[in-house]
């Protein structure tokens, strides 16, 4: 197996509007104006391409992938919605007998269903990300150092409770959570060595009501900063956060870290004491919509990475950390700290 790191630009992930996960397809024909004949989609897993994550990133970068080729939705590209882990072969088959012949999973619990899909089909590409699949030609596999990014995340977490009590909440357990997990917590512990980071796993990426008790416990048991790694169950914590936080004075707000694409627009809200305000203290930004253009380019520029395993990084943009609303003196210390990790003085561990 090739491994090799890829750099990428970093991007400017600018508000969305969350889009509703379905299994229609547009009509439509191809134009004068497409600039290839390969039709690429892509298959979610069951967080769904309105998880304002992970999914959302994919879909956003396909979308301007298709765009920038001249392509419709529903004719050159296209996005599968699994609904359960059964949709994932289902779903393989039906984009295979549709034509398209770039296929991306779109994570890690999408690793077997793609490499059936990839023996079964040698003649189409596939792509997994956030896993490795060894041995077959037509697959390229894609991963992050989200450790990194979530090193960061807990360098800020650290400047900026004033319990000294963060939290962690996790979608299913992994190795790629896993990665999100321990950075966040080497990097509070760089800057607090006995901070208490308290780490709790939902058991699932779809589950929001899941994801709102377990941020009310942690906000009610003093963790002020809590990291959200859970796609859809990300949802319920941001309600959780904005419904408390209604109730608190802004000096005494409790704040909540996005993950996956830059998620400060979901953190709006009005204070008890009537500031208009936002919650979100920075997030780790993992550029899975750049990641789908990059290998959709090579593709259809005849240089598809088969084979190979492509790590996307801090130092070549593949993932990072944005600013949102953390203070000038907790940005200087991100800024310490993400300088390190790039030049090799700090090495974040992945588990």
């Amino acid at each position: 197996m090739k491994k090799r790191v890829f750099a990428v630009g970093a991007i400017a992930l600018a508000s969305v509007t969350v889009l509703a996960g379905c299994r229609s397809h547009d009509a439509g024909g191809s134009s004068s104006n497409d600039k290839t004949d390969l039709k690429v989609a892509m298959i979610t897993d069951t967080g769904g391409i309105n998880d304002r994550s992970f999914n959302q990133s994919a879909w956003e970068g396909l979308q301007a992938w298709g765009k920038d080729n001249g392509l419709k939705k529903g004719v050159g590209y296209n996005y599968f919605q699994s609904n359960s882990a059964s949709d994932y072969t289902t779903n393989f088959n039906s984009a295979e007998q549709q034509g398209y012949k770039l296929l991306f999973g779109i994570g890690f619990s999408l690793q077997d269903a793609t490499t059936s899909a990839a023996k079964n089909n040698p003649k189409s590409n596939f792509v997994i990300i956030d896993s490795v699949i060894e041995g077959q030609k037509n697959v390229a596999s894609a991963l992050f150092a989200d450790n990194e990014s979530a090193y960061l995340a807990g360098v800020a977490a650290a400047k900026a409770t004033k319990t000294d009590k963060i939290g962690f909440i996790g979608g299913m357990q992994s190795d790629v959570i896993t990665r999100f997990e321990k950075g966040y917590e080497a990097g509070a512990k760089s800057v607090k060595p006995n901070i208490k980071v308290d780490v709790q796993y939902a058991g699932s990426f779809t589950d929001a009501a899941k994801g709102k008790t377990i941020a009310a416990a942690m906000y009610g048991a003093g963790d002020d900063v809590v990291y959200q790694c859970a796609g859809g169950v990300g949802v319920g914590a941001f309600s959780e956060a904005k419904a408390l936080n209604s109730t608190k004075n802004e000096a005494d707000k409790v704040w909540l870290i996005g993950v996956d694409q830059d998620q400060e627009y979901l953190g709006d809200y009005t204070s008890k004491d009537g500031k208009k305000s936002n919650f979100v203290l920075v997030s780790t930004i993992k550029e899975v919509g750049k990641v789908v253009q990059d290998i959709a380019d090579k593709t259809k520029d005849g240089k598809f990475p088969g084979g190979e395993t492509t790590t996307y990084n801090l130092k070549d943009g593949g993932t990072d950390l944005a600013k949102d609303n953390a203070s000038d003196d907790v940005w200087k210390a991100v800024e310490t700290a993400k300088a390190d990790i790039i030049s090799g003085k700090i090495t974040v561990p992945a588990k």
